[in-house]
């Protein structure tokens, strides 16, 4: 029975060899292939793409302040909140406001009426100046007359001398009246009294204060959702204080941060794929590069670095690529600013240009949400002088 296993040990013997050379071989074989295969996949498709884990979601974020003075009285919206462009978010106290307006629709009637006396005060000067014609010419005709009675002796010479001394008295007083007229006329000649600069100041200070009434209401510049809320119940603002933040998801944007050594095949408008941690590989961003920053990011820091010193340490710079994002893609699957993505820029197109193009004439962003209906105010202004010119 021993003898038996002894016998089938040592024939199987010689035919391991030859298996463990085959096992061998195999092994041998794979790994060229996947070398080979490694290398094609290098040079068809990594050589060609650019990637970089260190890339964020960029947006706007609008920061909402007052226009005028004034305490709070309302906070309509809260963080997390969206809002429509030109909705009320903030409302200030108005009485300030109101009172304001109220005394500047009193003085533009005052102006009215005090324009009126000096375009009146014209005619009173132009009749007390043909007043002085008639004293000129009575005292005149009293020096003609006693002229030739002096030469007889009819009369005496101090008569004389007071009739020259009338005359002379009358143009001076003509002159006179002459002047302030002129000085009267040269305060309404070639304007309207409605178009005087004095009436058209106070107009204008009519139009701002009932804007300020308008602006008590703060209003939403863009849609977007409310961040970064500072303000509080009965607060005073003042024209420029940031109260809240607003963040139009629907305007976002990626930038990459590329080493240096991973632009020199990088150019506007090459296509880009983009994963974020939010969503994993599941999602897809489609994109394209829209331009690089004119500097690494070390160089626009509150503290960019001092590297003429004697401890200078080589470090790889980064420079920000801006990749704009698909809006439809966008629309499906929300982002929000910070969040951490990863770009792979298809660098197989390098005909681009490295640097964007010159800026062109158009609006980038634009809002109607803060335009104000001044054709009202204009109204009001305009039945006060109309008002005051007839009473």
């Amino acid at each position: 029975m021993s003898s038996d296993n002894s016998s089938t040990s040592t024939a199987a013997t010689p035919d391991q060899p030859g298996k463990r050379k085959t096992v061998l071989s195999a092994i041998t074989a794979a790994f060229l292939v996947a070398g080979v295969a490694w290398g094609a996949y290098y040079q068809l498709v990594l050589a060609k793409e650019e990637i970089t884990d260190n890339a964020y979601v960029g947006g706007n974020m609008v920061t909402l302040s007052a226009q005028v003075t004034g305490n709070v009285d309302e906070i309509r919206a809260d963080e997390t909140q969206m809002v429509k462009a030109g909705a009320p978010l903030i409302t200030l106290n108005g009485i300030d406001a109101d009172l304001a307006l109220s005394q500047a629709e009193a003085r533009l009637g005052n102006v009215v009426r005090q324009e009126r006396e000096r375009y009146a005060s014209v005619a009173q000067y132009d009749a007390v100046i043909e007043q002085r014609r008639l004293a000129l010419a009575t005292a005149q005709g009293n020096l003609a007359r006693r002229a030739p009675l002096a030469l007889d002796h009819t009369i005496s010479g101090e008569d004389l001398v007071h009739a020259k001394q009338a005359v002379d008295d009358a143009k001076a007083a003509l002159a006179v009246a002459q002047r302030q007229a002129e000085s009267a006329k040269s305060g309404v000649a070639g304007v309207h009294l409605a178009s005087h600069p004095a009436v058209l100041s106070a107009r204008g200070d009519v139009l701002q204060a009932w804007l300020a009434v308008r602006r008590n209401a703060v209003l939403a510049p863009v849609s977007g959702y409310v961040a970064k809320r500072s303000v509080q119940l009965g607060t005073h603002v003042t024209p420029g204080t940031p109260l809240m933040s607003i963040v139009p998801l629907d305007q976002l944007w990626v930038d990459a941060n590329f080493k240096e050594a991973e632009l020199r095949n990088i150019r506007v408008g090459q296509a880009a794929t983009i994963e974020t941690d939010l969503y994993g590989s599941k999602v897809v961003y489609h994109g394209k590069v829209l331009g690089m920053s004119a500097g690494t990011g070390s160089a626009f820091s509150l503290l960019p670095a001092q590297n003429a010193t004697g401890n200078w340490i080589k470090v790889v710079q980064r420079v920000p690529v801006r990749i704009t994002l698909d809006p439809q893609e966008l629309a499906a699957h929300p982002l929000r600013i910070g969040l951490s993505t990863t770009v792979t820029v298809d660098t197989s197109h390098g005909e681009g240009a490295t640097l964007d193009q010159p800026m062109v004439a158009s609006t980038l962003y634009t809002t109607k949400a803060l335009s104000q209906p001044v054709d009202e105010a204009e109204k009001i202004a305009d039945t006060i002088i109309a008002q005051n010119l007839l009473n």
